[in-house]
Parts: C-alpha cells; sequence; structure tokens
C-alpha cells in the first residue's frame, strides 16, 4: 500500500534586515512601479496562517543575508535581528553577510538564535573542522527530512578579509556527495532539502552535478522564481529580496518520493494585517533608532533603485556624491544588489543608510588607464562568467565618469571594446585621479597615493542633497553593450 503524505516548505532569503514596510520595484508591461512591500511582521502573519493551516507539516527556512542591511542591524552588529527572527519560528538558516560581524560575531549571533545555521563548506583553518553543523534532520509527521547548508563561497575571496578571518570556505561541490549519502544511508532521510547560498546559476550547475538534492532553496541572487526550475530530479526555488517575498512549496509524496509540487512566490503586501507580537518586538529593536533615522535629509526626482545590472541610479547618486566629494574624475563602488528603493520625494537618513549601511570612508586613488582597464575586465569575468562557479560577484561594478563599450559573450579579458573617460578615449599611460568606497570598489591591487579621507558615504550624499534640490540621478549609459 502507497503511504502517500505532504510537506509544505517556506523560503525566506536575502531580507537584509529590512524590519518595516519599505517600496519594492516591480516590472509592469514596459514600465516600472513602485509599492510598500514586507516587513517582519507581515511575513509572521502569513507564515502563522500557513502553519494554522497545515499543522505540523511545515518548514521555515532562510538562505542568510538576514542579519545584515539596514542601519539598526549594523550598528548592533546583528543583535536587534536575534529577538526578530527567534520569533518567526525559523528551522534553519544559511549565511552570507552575517560575516560582516567578524567570525567571531557572526559565531556569537549564531549561539543566540534558536534554530540552527547551517554549513557544509566553511572550515577553520587550523583545525580543518567545520564551524557549524553540516546538516540537520526534522522528523515531521513520521517523514525524515534532511536540511544542508551551504554558506556563499565568495566570502574570503571578495569580501574586506576580516569577514573571514581565520577561516577558509569552499564551493561545497565535494562535500556535497558525502553529506547526501551519510542522510540517506545512515539518516534514513525520505527528503533531502539544500539551504544555499551561493546563487542562482552556481546552484542549477551544482544540482546538476551532485545528485540526491529533492529541492533546492536558492539564495544571494535576488531571483524571483514565480515556477520551481526543475533541474534532473531537484526542484530549484528563489524568492527575491527585501523580505518582499516569501517562497510557498507544497510538496507531495509516496513513500518518501516528490510526485507532485504547488508553488506560490507570495508578494508580503500592505495589506497584509501586521503581526501583534511582531510588532512589539520591532518596535522595540527599533526605538533607539527612530528619530535619527527618520531626519528628512533631501529630496529626490529620481526613483533610485538597484535593480538594472549595467548600472543603477542608486549607484549613480552614490558615485555622483563621491566625485563631488573629491574631485575626482571617476568613481566606482562595489556591485551591491540590497538596498531597497527610493521613490521620487522625500529622502530619509533611513534611506541614505539603506543604499551603503556600513557607511564605509571614501577612498582616493591614481590609476592608470591600463590599470583600469584590467580592474574593469576582472571584474566583468567575475559577473559574466560563463561557468557559474567563477561568477563571484553582484552585479556590474558601479562606475561613473567613464563609457564603456562591450561585448558580454566575449571570453575573459576580451569583453572591452573601447573606453572613454569624459568624451576622451582611454589612454593606458594617463594616470586618473579616481574616488571609490571599499576595496571592492577599487581592490588594493590597482593604483597608487591611495588615501582614505574623513569623509564617508552618508556624509557625502547628505552634502549632495543639500546643494541639489531636488536631486537626480538618471542612467547615463555607463556600459554599452554593442
Amino acid at each position: 500500500m502507497e503511504n502517500k503524505t505532504s510537506l509544505t516548505v517556506i523560503q525566506m532569503n536575502d531580507t537584509h534586515a529590512y524590519f518595516n514596510l519599505h517600496q519594492e520595484m516591480f516590472w509592469e508591461g514596459n514600465q516600472e512601479v513602485y509599492r510598500p512591500v514586507g516587513g517582519y511582521a507581515r511575513i509572521a502573519t502569513l507564515v502563522k496562517e500557513i502553519r494554522a493551516s497545515k499543522g505540523d507539516r511545515v518548514l521555515f527556512l532562510d538562505n542568510g543575508d538576514t542579519l545584515n542591511g539596514t542601519y539598526p542591524a549594523v550598528k548592533t552588529k546583528g543583535a536587534a535581528m536575534v529577538p526578530v527572527v527567534n520569533a518567526l519560528g525559523l528551522d534553519a538558516m544559511s549565511s552570507h553577510w552575517e560575516f560582516a560581524y567578524g567570525p567571531s560575531g557572526f559565531k556569537k549571533r549564531a549561539e543566540e538564535l534558536n534554530f540552527p545555521v547551517l554549513a557544509i563548506n566553511i572550515f577553520d583553518k587550523k583545525s580543518n573542522e567545520l564551524i557549524f553543523p553540516p546538516y540537520l534532520v526534522k522528523e515531521i509527521d513520521g517523514l525524515k527530512v534532511g536540511l544542508i547548508g551551504i554558506a556563499s563561497n565568495i566570502i574570503d575571496n571578495t569580501m574586506p578579509p576580516f569577514f573571514s578571518e581565520g577561516l577558509s570556505f569552499t564551493l561545497g561541490r565535494e562535500e556535497l556527495p558525502a553529506v547526501i549519502d551519510k542522510l540517506r544511508k545512515e539518516e534514513k532521510v525520505d527528503l533531502v532539502i539544500l539551504i544555499s547560498h551561493l546563487g542562482f546559476p552556481q546552484d542549477m550547475k551544482l544540482v546538476n552535478e551532485v545528485k540526491g538534492v529533492d529541492l533546492c532553496l536558492s539564495g544571494h541572487t535576488h531571483n524571483r522564481i514565480t515556477q520551481p526550475v526543475e533541474q534532473g530530479n531537484t526542484l530549484v526555488i528563489q524568492s527575491g529580496c527585501h523580505g518582499s517575498f516569501l517562497g510557498r512549496i507544497d510538496l507531495e509524496l509516496t513513500d518518501g518520493k516528490v510526485t507532485g509540487y504547488e508553488h506560490e512566490m507570495i508578494e508580503v503586501e500592505a495589506n497584509i494585517t501586521p503581526d501583534v507580537d511582531m510588532t512589539e518586538i520591532i518596535e522595540k529593536e527599533l526605538g533607539p533608532f527612530k528619530d535619527k533615522l527618520n531626519t528628512m535629509v533631501g529630496e529626490t526626482a529620481t526613483a533610485l533603485n538597484r535593480y538594472t545590472m549595467l548600472e543603477s541610479t542608486m549607484d549613480n547618486f552614490l558615485l555622483q556624491s563621491l566625485m563631488e566629494a573629491t574631485g575626482a574624475q571617476l568613481a566606482f563602488s562595489n556591485g551591491w544588489r540590497y538596498g531597497a528603493p527610493v521613490i521620487p520625494g522625500p529622502v530619509t537618513l533611513n534611506d541614505l543608510y539603506n543604499i551603503i549601511p556600513m557607511d564605509p570612508p571614501i577612498g582616493t586613488v591614481e590609476l592608470t588607464g591600463d590599470e583600469l582597464l584590467r580592474m574593469l575586465e576582472e571584474n566583468l569575468e567575475k559577473t559574466f562568467a560563463s561557468d557559474p562557479f567563477e561568477q563571484m560577484g553582484g552585479y556590474i561594478k558601479r562606475s561613473l565618469g567613464l563609457r564603456v563599450y562591450l561585448k558580454i559573450e566575449n571570453p575573459a579579458g576580451q569583453r572591452i571594446q573601447q573606453v572613454f573617460i569624459g568624451d576622451e578615449p582611454l589612454e593606458g599611460a594617463r594616470t586618473y585621479h579616481t574616488s571609490f568606497v571599499t576595496e571592492q570598489g577599487v581592490p588594493p591591487k590597482y593604483g597608487r597615493e591611495r588615501k582614505e579621507l574623513d569623509i564617508h558615504a552618508v556624509e557625502a550624499m547628505k552634502n549632495y542633497l543639500e546643494k541639489h534640490k531636488p536631486m537626480q540621478a538618471e542612467l547615463r549609459g555607463t556600459f554599452i553593450p554593442v
């Protein structure tokens, strides 16, 4: 006789500590539209409703980028987020930007959670031991489910060095088969779920190469996947970012095998009634920061967002501020994906910290034209590498003061066709005065006369808003595919 059962899995990924409602961008036809969504109080309401309808047959899993991304989270080194996520009823999570507090800081936060951080791919350099459990087995109404975690593998490659001090990170490809085998043969699980922060392209390749994963919850790349992707016998989903969406997949199982499913990417709409208990927790955690963050600092005529691969209005505003603060010819920052949109109208200090919550100091450096070419080609390869496992960044490095004509499909080192600085062709031997934020903007191996200035990014943006009323930061065509 067949043994039929069901399991509902809820995915939350890349929320970046967005406590409350925030603006989100949606595509409707040929235009962008914005509306408020999200917040953990509304997420809590949705999760409670699902649990009420499904009983014990629910797993709630988080892909990480959860404890970092807004001013209150960064200022408290993730502590403000702990009561929130503990109250959500999560079963396990993966990680990435949590390491912005350093390995010891993140371990401290992890010990305060009432659910485990899982990772098969983070090792202590001295002992070569895993720093987190690789998996967790959950028994749900007679069903045994194996949960496996994979953290982002770029933390010791492209992130600031203190993120990974004393640790090494792997892709997880070598470790995964043995963990799956142990879960299947020793733990006798019926279902294997992978909670990954590698990114959607990387996860698709990984589960194609490594068999035995039934469901892959993918994170990191902020994809809005409205229909599960079937990669062999593995279902893969990802559910946007900023807590604007939850992923829900209802699995039908026969004799421990997935025989059917229904999926929904749920928009966390503003008209959802916020959970009262979660609202109280959030208000308590945000209380010390409310007055400061609600301060009006200017006005924007441009809708600011980070949802475009080659260039973004949000980063043009940031880079315009850097160039005005330094008098530099060029400006660079990392191609961050996080940062909720700012719609035309008043701009608050909270908006500025959402753009760059770590508020780093501005730097300047002298770069030759040849160095600029190498730096840009290196970044293009990390962004568009034909092998997903070689894709190491976010979007294209954000750049201002230049125009790049490129062929995205070309091999590494051969994508750039021509570069103009202002209206003049790039000269290889010429030196260009450059501003930047973080070493992801301009890595330390490039340039000379590198200086860290007294002014930080948020102050530079405030100053820019004071001089430009309202501020404009439209797309300029910095990178042009040809």
